[in-house]
């Protein structure tokens, strides 16, 4: 990772704090950075701390392709108590002692929400319906329903169950949990339907993201250690950790720059956006194979 006293073109990785929106992170970056060009891949919740991946000058380009990657999270599942927003942000609406669940029957009911499934939003997500977010839709007292989507959660552990005594005085179950997921998973959403199958209810009482496809939460700097030194991860390096590598020679670096269509080799048909570097180690672009020919998504050389 460089510092540089121009903004340069590249990531910066940030641990999150809570209470900040997403949006709240890229507003004071843009301080930071000195640049209006600044952009997030995937959002974390106002109560969610951990990695957030900014792009900074050309590398929002970047950010689209990024969103798409696995994430990783460790957080608190509450057994006991459904809320508002199926986090701990939101009003309790119903509370049901959980001291009598079994690690057995919270074991099978993770297994139940662990690989391919329907997941089914948070109402107070950012989820678009009809055009109109979800929050904005249940703020204002709408009755509606979200789609069940598919979403892919490849591991969702439980490594410790604690007991304790809600607020209220009724006694909770609260879990630890690590859950590996494509993006588009809530995690608050697993809390309430582990809950729901438990017949208790549940909800999610702290979350911490610790990935983002390549970028993990070691490379992460807090928003005070970044107004000390701006750290921003190369464009190239970001695309190389980031995407399969495909480096072409001088001839073909000029082609692809002049807009022509490059035949795609085999071994990068059909495996998503592709990083091209020219000869010198230069970014170019990120391609995808369209009929065998590299079709750009975005060009950076």
């Amino acid at each position: 990772m460089t510092r540089q006293h121009t903004t340069p073109d590249g990531l910066v990785i940030v641990d999150k704090p809570s209470g900040f929106t997403s949006h709240d992170v890229v507003a004071k970056m843009r301080g930071i950075a000195k640049t209006r060009r600044v952009g997030h891949a995937g959002t974390l919740d106002p109560m969610a701390t951990g990695v957030l991946v900014l792009g900074v000058e050309k590398a929002t380009k970047l950010l689209g392709h990024l969103a798409l990657t696995e994430k990783e999270y460790v957080g608190t599942i509450r057994l006991g108590q459904n809320t508002v927003t199926d986090d701990a942000e939101g009003e309790v609406t119903s509370s049901i002692d959980a001291s009598q669940v079994t690690r057995e029957a919270i074991d099978a009911g993770v297994a139940k929400l662990t690989g391919d499934i329907l997941q089914v939003p948070s109402k107070v997500s950012a989820i678009k319906i009809d055009g109109v977010r979800s929050y904005k839709r249940a703020r204002e007292g709408e009755d509606f329903e979200i789609p069940a989507r598919p979403v892919r959660v490849s591991s969702f552990a439980v490594y410790d169950v604690r007991d304790a005594v809600a607020e209220n005085g009724t006694p909770v179950r609260d879990l630890l949990v690590s859950v590996v997921c494509s993006s588009g998973t809530y995690i608050r959403a697993l809390a309430r339907d582990l809950g729901a199958d438990l017949g208790v209810g549940g909800h999610l009482t702290a979350l911490r993201r610790t990935r983002v496809g390549p970028y993990k939460l070691d490379s992460a700097r807090t928003l005070d250690q970044l107004q000390e030194e701006l750290t921003v991860m190369p464009i190239a390096d970001a695309a190389a950790a980031a995407f399969p590598r495909w480096d072409v020679d001088a001839k073909r670096a000029r082609l692809l720059t002049n807009g022509v269509r490059l035949e795609m080799p085999d071994e990068y048909v059909g495996v998503g956006p592709v990083a091209v570097f020219a000869p010198e180690g230069r970014f170019l672009a990120l391609v995808e194979d369209l009929r065998g020919k590299a079709k750009s998504l975005a060009v950076f050389g």
